[in-house]
């Protein structure tokens, strides 16, 4: 019911209130006619200033939240922005973290490759030699 009395809805309760004032005014008044129309004209005018006065208080009432509803949605849009900054930066870290150890994961395996081609590359040479000899020995001669 709270919601009822303020705005538009205590606007029209007010003008509702005001035109039975006047016609019980109206009904119950011990003057003339002329009197009677000359009260009933002051009362509207008399209306339309107060209905007027209403109108600019809640234009100013709107104004008034419509700026602090642009005030809190700008906060609101400052601390969006300073939360993804972070996010982003915390992003950018991890990045970095990340690269720093793969660049090592790579490093570290082409020492390997290096080192197992060396041990390949000796392994062959030995084979050769070893071959080169066998090949070149005289041959042993049976004593059957």
């Amino acid at each position: 019911m709270a919601d009822n009395e303020s705005g538009a809805g205590g606007f029209g309760w007010f003008l509702a209130g005001l035109g039975i004032g006047a016609l019980v005014g109206v009904l119950y008044a011990p003057k003339s006619g002329k009197e009677t129309r000359e009260e009933l004209v002051a009362r509207s005018l008399d209306a339309r200033d107060k209905a007027n006065e209403l109108y600019n208080q809640s234009v100013e009432q709107a104004g008034q939240y419509l700026q602090q509803g642009k005030e809190a949605a700008t906060q609101y849009v400052g601390k969006g922005k300073e939360a993804a900054a972070q996010y982003v930066d915390k992003g950018k870290e991890y990045y970095d973290k990340g690269r720093t150890q793969w660049t090592q994961y790579v490093d570290k395996g082409k020492d390997l490759i290096q080192t197992q081609a060396e041990a390949v590359q000796a392994a062959v040479d030995a084979g050769k030699e070893a071959y080169v000899k066998t090949a070149t020995a005289p041959e042993p001669t049976s004593n059957s």
